[in-house]
């Protein structure tokens, strides 16, 4: 996991405890001032905010203790974990760019790439210059390699 993926998720696990736990206590605890909780909505909802809330500070926490923090700024070489790499799709000529991410911080939308990705896996081991093929769910992708970097 990246430095920024690691302080993204520990700053969520904080939010959960500090924020979100105690807000959900009080509208549960409000919810059953309104009498009969077979009925109630409100305590529902809440009771299962709760329980969403609860599950997700264990995940974190799981994740957290079990992170290996990589800083990608000491790497150099060929395509690994935290490279950020330019990419030009061969067919339509787009340039795209995505940083090689583990898979708790992956988020394509914003060019976070998961390292277990078909793009990632065969990123792995390549040089600028070199061409690749990809089988996607839309099919196959080739792509060349524009720049990569380690920041």
């Amino acid at each position: 996991m990246t430095r920024a993926g690691y302080a993204a998720l520990d700053e969520e696990l904080k939010t959960l405890k500090t924020a979100e736990r105690p807000a959900v206590i009080r509208a549960i605890a409000e919810a059953r001032e309104h009498g009969d909780l077979s009925e109630n909505a409100e305590y529902h909802a809440a009771r299962e905010r709760q329980s969403f809330i609860e599950g997700r500070i264990k995940e974190l926490e799981a994740i957290l203790s079990r992170a290996d923090v990589i800083d990608p700024a000491t790497l150099s070489g060929p395509v690994k974990f935290g490279a950020t790499i330019t990419l030009i799709d061969e067919d339509t000529e787009e340039e795209k760019t995505y940083q090689i991410v583990g898979e708790p911080e992956a988020n394509i939308e914003a060019g976070k790439l998961n390292i277990r990705s078909p793009l990632a896996r065969a990123l792995i081991g390549k040089e600028e210059g070199d061409s690749i093929e990809v089988r996607t769910p839309g099919g196959e992708k080739c792509y060349e390699i524009v720049t990569i970097v380690y920041r």
